[in-house]
């Protein structure tokens, strides 16, 4: 099981129930802004960044649950839980998508001098990224890298060079729900201010993987634009837990409907 971890003291903002779970219900920028007060802080904290598909997940995982649950800071990564939060009154105000926020905490860090580093994926996707981001930002201080591809017997190798890297921001690059289970237990020997889980956002910086076009991801239709790139992996992550979620949200909806059919306040 994961360690308990401690939360850094830094003020939260409005957070909202969601099918069971606390969201922070912030827009892009006051998202960085929070995260910016965290990393000056020294946190620990772990971020979580939740998506429909994450939600269905933690139906079946108590350990992901849990763990979403002590994270420092989670964000609405998914435009059907923004339509979700307003039907269901509780009005997270924007998307706060992974490789965005990723992007603009990684701008964040070449301008202050914060110092990063990237686990995860494979060996040739994680250099090309790393190889994109310092093009992009040639002053960012990237100070350790490693692949996706290690046991746990290699894990206590791994947090001590990310701990004597003195990394102030991690990226972690595995998949749901190796992420969170990986930070968790880690967390608080990484000696890491902010650590957030990033999925697939290496493949994209690197090229490896495109992002669906801007109306695809404001019309919430991103994972059909996934489900064409790599159907045989992404079938029934999207069509069964699209499904699931659907469920979970009108049963959520109905839970919310007085024995006189009104809604509840």
């Amino acid at each position: 099981m994961g360690r308990q971890t401690t939360r850094t003291q830094v003020s939260l903002g409005k957070r909202v129930a969601l099918f069971g779970c606390l969201v922070d219900a912030m827009t892009m920028d006051e998202t960085v802004r929070r995260i910016e007060d965290i990393v000056r802080s020294g946190g620990p904290i772990q971020h979580c960044a939740l998506n429909a598909a994450g939600l269905v997940a933690m139906q079946d995982d108590e350990r992901l649950r849990q763990i979403v649950q002590r994270c420092g800071h989670v964000s609405a990564d998914g435009q059907s839980l923004v339509w979700a939060s307003r039907a269901l009154r509780q009005q997270v105000p924007e998307r706060v998508a992974g490789p965005d926020l990723f992007m603009a905490l990684i701008r964040s860090a070449a301008e202050r001098g914060w110092t990063v580093y990237l686990l995860g994926a494979e060996q040739t996707v994680l250099w090309a990224a790393r190889t994109e981001l310092l093009r992009r930002y040639p002053d960012l201080q990237i100070v350790g890298v490693q692949n996706g591809y290690f046991d746990e017997s290699e894990s206590d190798r791994i947090v001590q060079e990310i701990r004597g890297s003195g990394a102030r921001m991690l990226f972690v690059a595995l998949p749901t729900p190796m992420k969170e289970y990986w930070i968790a237990d880690h967390l608080e020997e990484l000696g890491v201010p902010f650590c957030m889980g990033v999925g697939g956002t290496f493949d994209i910086v690197s090229g490896h993987i495109t992002r669906a076009p801007i109306w695809m991801q404001s019309a919430g239709l991103e994972w059909v634009y996934r489900l064409f790139q790599e159907p045989k992996r992404m079938w029934r992550r999207y069509l069964v837990g699209n499904t699931r979620f659907a469920t979970m949200f009108v049963r959520e909806l109905l839970s919310n409907i007085g024995p006189n059919g009104n809604r509840r306040s």
